[in-house]
């Protein structure tokens, strides 16, 4: 009975350990810093944790798969300035068109990923890094360089509203990291998207559409991306081609720190969830404390090798 007990527990801090340190960090954060634990605080740390969280839904999928998508940041870029330009007051144009122009540009991005990634056999690295460098470029030269102002009223209190004292960017975080985790982890697609990323050709023997639904994971993470695009451009009240900028290294941060293998097969949207928490927490830290803002890359940068090192070598063993 001890022995079963001692594994029960040894099991139990092995899946929630992540959020543990999360907790331990906003214990000693509210030791150093009385401004830290309050509600006003914490409210905003979730606000600008979520769009990570957004895109990191995504990019856990991919991950899980085996794959990676270095193209969210850019492809958020290119959704929100094209959907901003859409969305500026003197064209009149339908809230619900607007956005329906920037999920759809994501969802363009990620389909063009997935048939490169699944069909043509480029590898996810640099099907991924040259839609980087195409969706940054696209909203660069439809504006020139120059931000779009003057966006309706509409399109600004997307992000930027609140819903009982909380501002609508959580909700729309918890309402994405739900449908995420019901898909990954209470659905068949869920299982074979695991079962990909655990042994490909062995999903495939069984009976799973490896290409098509490698397709499917791109294609939802382009969505996500195209959605956060929106978003971000309304929380700063206009487009720009430069928005967004590192968000993909952002994403794939929190998934990591949140226990999702960079090999694929294992990993949850709540880990995820948590791991963009810890990042947000971090750098909202260092802001209270006055902490140079070069440091927080340092930290990140240690963060994401300390958490690849211990997935690979709990693979090991």
């Amino acid at each position: 009975m001890e022995g079963i007990n001692k594994s029960s527990l040894q099991e139990f801090f092995k899946k929630t350990g992540i959020l543990w340190v999360m907790v331990a960090l906003i214990i000693v954060m509210s030791m150093i810093s009385p401004t830290f634990f309050t509600s006003r605080n914490l409210i905003n740390v979730a606000k600008q944790a979520s769009i990570t969280s957004i895109i990191g839904v995504g990019m856990t999928f991919v991950l899980i798969t085996g794959g990676i998508d270095l193209s969210v940041g850019s492809v958020m870029a290119l959704s929100g300035t094209l959907a901003a330009s859409a969305a500026v007051a003197e064209k009149n144009i339908p809230i619900a068109i607007v956005i329906l122009i920037g999920a759809g540009l994501g969802t363009l991005c990620g389909l063009i990923n997935g048939i490169g990634v699944s069909y043509v056999g480029f590898p996810p690295f640099i099907m991924t890094l040259g839609m980087m460098t195409i969706a940054r470029g696209i909203p660069l030269v439809y504006t020139n360089g120059t931000p779009v102002f003057g966006l309706s009223e509409a399109f600004n209190t997307l992000a930027n509203s609140r819903i009982l004292g909380i501002p609508t960017l959580v909700y729309y975080m918890v309402i994405i990291s739900v449908i995420g985790y019901i898909i990954l982890s209470k659905t068949v697609l869920g299982r074979q998207i695991y079962g990909i990323g655990g042994n490909e050709e062995a999903a495939r023997l069984s009976g799973v559409s490896v290409a098509r639904l490698k397709m499917l994971v791109y294609v939802f993470s382009g969505f996500l991306a195209g959605i956060a695009g929106i978003l971000i451009c309304s929380r700063i009240t206009s487009g720009n081609g430069t928005v967004a900028e590192g968000y993909e290294m952002n994403a794939i941060s929190a998934a990591v720190i949140g226990g999702v293998s960079m090999t694929g097969g294992s990993g949850s949207v709540l880990g995820m969830v948590v791991g963009a928490m810890i990042l947000t927490i971090i750098q909202n830290s260092f802001d209270i404390m006055g902490v140079n803002s070069f440091y927080q890359d340092i930290i990140k940068g240690i963060i994401i090798l300390l958490a690849v090192f211990l997935d690979l070598r709990g693979k090991k063993k």
